[in-house]
């Protein structure tokens, strides 16, 4: 899915106005602003049909475009996730972002469903000259990290079996992130990175997403400088507390592989269950150091809910959370094991 350019320099001031936003040949209407973060911002939207298509009971624009129809709202709507470019390199890396999701089709990693990049006018002082508009499905009942610390706040937890079918989710999309030729690794799995849909009489649907920092899994590092790369580049794209810990010291040779996804991935299930990662506590302690507690696998079991999970996950968690990356379980191996103890535990 290539990129395309356009002089649409109206789409700046709808979004900043709350206007109508064009998408290539589709028109959107900004409802409000879901959220925001570093140059990135993500609003509701919702499809403007033209008046022939309303008149005529016809398909929208949107319609036209995807190749899925399950991703198309009833509704009209969707999330429209607007980046702001101030530089060659963010350019890249949005044009990168989009390449990589075009090749992922999965119900467990959420579709890019259009995008387009525009010339924006500088504004006096300023450098920047492009924006990007990516559009998704919308998912309103927010990340596993939002419902997590509602749930915290609440005092309540995920029952076993609603742990288990989420996690199995997760490990469907990476499972075939994972399996691709070559395989591609997410690099950012965590809570903040799911979104979840509350379903009557059935666990959440949960759905990957932010392939931002998503590459090729398997890198060769044969030098300290080429392991001091990885772990610069690491420290950007890949969040700290759910951060491998070959990813912090990396040998100066070391094949790595999608096995870091495995490590966060533990991390996920333990903050399913928790709310948080297993080494946000050494960020608390008086000289306590993440790295630390990562490096050397240190990881604390809060007082959960009544009855406790079983131990058995806590197995599941620690089996995942093996230092030596090349003795961590894989995917495949994950979701063995995941059908196993939900055969076992769910409702």
């Amino acid at each position: 899915m290539g990129c395309s350019f356009s002089g649409l320099n109206a789409l700046y001031d709808a979004v900043n106005g709350g206007g109508d936003v064009w998408i290539n040949d589709n028109r959107f209407r900004v409802v409000r602003q879901l959220g925001e973060g570093g140059f990135s911002y993500v609003f509701l939207v919702k499809e403007v049909l033209a008046d022939s298509a309303s008149a005529s009971g016809g398909g929208s624009g949107l319609a036209k475009k995807v190749k899925d129809p399950s991703h198309l709202a009833d509704d009209g709507t969707y999330a429209m996730k607007k980046v702001l470019i101030q530089n060659t390199e963010q350019l890249e890396m949005v044009r990168e972002e989009i390449r990589v999701s075009s090749l992922f089709s999965h119900p467990n990693l959420l579709p890019l469903l259009d995008h387009a990049i525009i010339s924006v006018k500088p504004t006096p002082g300023g450098s920047r000259n492009h924006e990007a508009y990516l559009l998704f499905p919308v998912h309103l009942d927010g990340t596993l990290l939002d419902n997590a610390n509602a749930m915290k706040a609440k005092k309540e937890f995920f029952s076993t079996s609603d742990v288990l079918h989420i996690f199995r989710q997760l490990c469907a999309g990476l499972k075939h992130m994972h399996n691709l030729d070559p395989p591609y690794a997410h690099n950012d799995v965590k809570p903040g990175n799911v979104v979840l849909t509350h379903r009557k009489g059935q666990p959440p649907l949960a759905i990957l997403m932010d392939f931002g920092s998503a590459r090729p899994a398997r890198r060769q590092i044969r030098s300290r400088s080429e392991a001091l790369q990885l772990q610069e580049w690491a420290s950007e794209h890949c969040s700290a507390p759910f951060r491998a810990p070959e990813l912090w010291d990396c040998p100066s040779h070391a094949d790595i592989d999608e096995r870091t996804d495995i490590w966060s991935l533990g991390c996920t299930l333990y903050a399913i269950m928790y709310g948080l990662s297993p080494f946000e506590y050494a960020l608390g302690e008086s000289g306590g150091s993440l790295q630390l507690a990562i490096v050397n696998a240190q990881v604390k079991w809060p007082t959960g809910p009544k009855p406790k999970y079983p131990d058995a996950l806590h197995q599941f968690v620690t089996w995942m959370l093996q230092p030596q990356a090349a003795v961590r379980p894989h995917i495949d191996d994950i979701v063995i094991h995941v059908d196993k103890l939900i055969a076992k535990f769910s409702n």
